[in-house]
């Protein structure tokens, strides 16, 4: 069922999330996308660079807090915008449980066209990950 317009009001929580996060899935993920880079996946090479462990990669960090509003709207293809900035990285122990992100979102905007920002708020341990987390997102 997709999200109408006239459904909503600034204020309008979407549904929550908890994304678990393993090594597992950073393998995979650099699988799929291409990034190898040490830092998401080699703990040694990720302490010599002065990190306290390995980290999520910051695309695979946006991409999950985007899920919230996909989810939400039931059409990846009605975002038109998005955006966030990195405020922390998200640490993934190698201890068999990993990192679990957190996402929340609500609207925080009605605007022209059936169109509305949904403003999300993305931690992992505690720490706010993504700053000025926004999405545009077209309603019918």
């Amino acid at each position: 069922m997709a999200v109408r317009f006239d459904e909503v009001q600034v204020g309008t929580e979407l549904p929550a999330r908890s994304f678990p996060v393993t090594r597992a899935t950073l393998v995979q993920y650099a699988g799929a996308s291409g990034d190898f880079n040490p830092i998401h996946w080699n703990e040694k090479f990720a302490r010599e660079v002065g990190l306290p462990d390995v980290i999520a990669h910051g695309m695979f960090t946006m991409a999950e807090a985007a899920r919230v509003v996909t989810d939400w709207v039931g059409d990846p293809a009605a975002v038109v915008e998005y955006g966030v900035r990195f405020t922390k990285p998200v640490i993934v122990p190698n201890d068999g449980v990993g990192a679990t992100i957190e996402v929340s979102g609500k609207v925080a905007a009605l605007l022209d066209g059936n169109r509305v920002r949904v403003d999300l708020v993305a931690t992992s341990d505690g720490q706010k990950v993504l700053g000025m987390s926004r999405a545009v997102v077209q309603l019918s």
